[in-house]
């Protein structure tokens, strides 16, 4: 069995002697491999070798930088199909997913060693004739990106690329349900000729490992991708050092379709954005708001659409596989079942299935629902989707897709101009799609509103998360 060792500067190192964290594959329900059960002593060394290293990091030329982020890209091409497996085996995800994430994430280095020459200051009017007034964006310093287990090798390249671009260096604390991707990565670029210190990976359980990192007076921002309550921790775990955070948290991203809409566009859209990864990604679409002029039309298309999803066997390629651990299966399956007693009507699905292993929930819609219910306001990160009609207009359907605790993400589907422009207008979200699938652009800015975060990532407006401003005033 694979046993990964920690990442701390520049070298791979065997862990402490505190034992380590068995990494299940959920579809086979074996161990797929164990890393560290690291702890403070990690994170010290870590954050050492990481402010260590950050001076000589920063005085480099950003295109210099930039060559590492290249290296990094350049690697993960080399082994991009042994890569690929790895993810797949420790998170069940679907072998064309799996390999996508891989070979995005690639891209995602080369995109931000893109900016190298591009990012810049700025030079502001002054109130007197002989002074300039010059702005620079500098690095924060040491940077602390704390991953999820959905997406955790693409959002372990969204909090190194922009922050090594910038000058900062990081640590890296990979989800202990997924770890065995980053954990390869960091093996492969222990081969590297990298500058040491720059980037560490270290892994451990949240509430040892991760809390040591969070609450350290040495890193200058903490990113966090993952829960409400995850997010609500580092809130606290930095108050004593105002260290600065950036998070992106939970979703209940909203669809609404219109009675103008074009429905098989509609449907296709909205099932392929509830079930990519067992409908355990923040941005997917959790719930529908259809007019009640096709509501019939539409619940008989979603019904057969999401009855025609395929599960099983990651490596035979269906549309979708089980879910990460049994605490996720029982967490849907309990949220249907209560669902149900409010009112709900199961129209496909909303079981556990049989079968001989996996962590498998049926993909399932859920007719008849109401505003008021658990499973309209608390996300599920399940394959479930559940449908409220309305009846007085698009008003009406935005006000209830505002009507939430969470801001991430949010559709229309509508072949009316004005209906997507009153959308685009008066949706509460950090983004809206029209006429498509929930899934962002790495140019773009993937951010929350409300519950949903705090800061973002992607683009230009996610490498600024990692560059603090410096006012000179020069007077001659």
């Amino acid at each position: 069995m694979k046993a990964y060792k920690q990442f701390i500067d520049g070298a791979l190192r065997e862990p402490h002697s505190h034992g380590v964290i068995e990494v299940e594959n959920p579809f086979t329900q074996k161990i797929a491999a164990t890393v560290p059960n690291g702890d403070a002593e990690d994170g010290k060394e870590a954050l050492q070798a990481a402010a260590a290293a950050q001076p000589a990091w920063a005085a480099r030329s950003a295109v210099e930088r930039a060559g590492i982020l290249k290296t990094m890209a350049a690697t993960i091409r080399e082994h991009r199909v042994e890569l690929a497996k790895i993810l797949m085996e420790e998170q069940a995800k679907i072998a064309p997913l799996a390999q996508v994430e891989i070979d995005v994430t690639a891209e995602y280095f080369d995109y931000y060693a893109g900016w190298a020459r591009i990012y810049e200051g700025e030079i502001v009017q002054s109130d007197r004739p002989t002074e300039n007034i010059l702005l620079f964006r500098k690095p924060i310093g040491v940077s602390v990106g704390i991953c999820p287990w959905n997406f955790p090798f693409f959002v372990m390249a969204r909090k190194v690329a922009p922050a090594l671009l910038t000058g900062n260096t990081v640590v890296i604390k990979p989800s202990s349900l997924a770890p065995n991707t980053i954990m390869a990565f960091a093996e492969l670029l222990a081969k590297r000729d990298l500058p040491k210190g720059i980037v560490n990976f270290v892994t451990g359980a949240g509430a040892t490992l991760g809390e040591y990192l969070v609450r350290s007076p040495v890193p200058g921002i903490v990113s966090l991708t993952g829960s409400v309550e995850a997010g609500q921790k580092v809130i606290a775990g930095t108050a004593e050092n105002i260290t600065k955070t950036s998070l992106e948290l939970g979703g209940k991203a909203p669809a609404i379709v219109c009675a103008d809409a074009d429905l098989d566009l509609a449907v296709k859209a909205i099932v392929a954005s509830r079930v990519i990864f067992s409908g355990q990604v923040c941005n997917c679409a959790e719930r529908v708001y259809v007019d009640k002029k096709v509501e019939d039309q539409f619940i008989a298309k979603v019904r057969a659409a999401m009855k025609a999803v395929t599960y099983g066997d990651p490596a035979t390629a269906p549309d979708m596989s089980s879910q990460i651990d049994r605490n996720q299966q029982k967490k849907i399956a309990e949220m249907v079942e209560r669902a149900s007693k409010d009112g709900a009507e199961i129209l496909v699905g909303g079981q556990i299935p049989e079968t001989k292993s996996g962590y498998f929930f049926e993909p399932t819609v859920l007719g008849g629902c109401r505003q008021d219910m658990e499973i309209i306001r608390q996300e599920v990160f399940g394959p479930v989707l559940p449908v409220v009609s309305f009846t007085n207009g698009l008003e009406e359907a935005i006000a209830l897709a505002n009507d939430c605790d969470y801001g991430l993400t949010s559709s229309i589907f509508t072949t009316n101009l004005g209906n997507a422009m009153l959308a685009m207008n008066r949706l509460k979200f950090g983004e809206t799609y029209i006429n498509r699938e929930h899934f962002e652009a790495m140019q773009g800015f993937h951010a929350g509103w409300r519950k949903s975060g705090v800061g973002g990532a992607d683009g230009k407006h996610g490498l600024f998360e990692y560059l603090q401003t410096h006012v000179v005033y020069v007077q001659w």
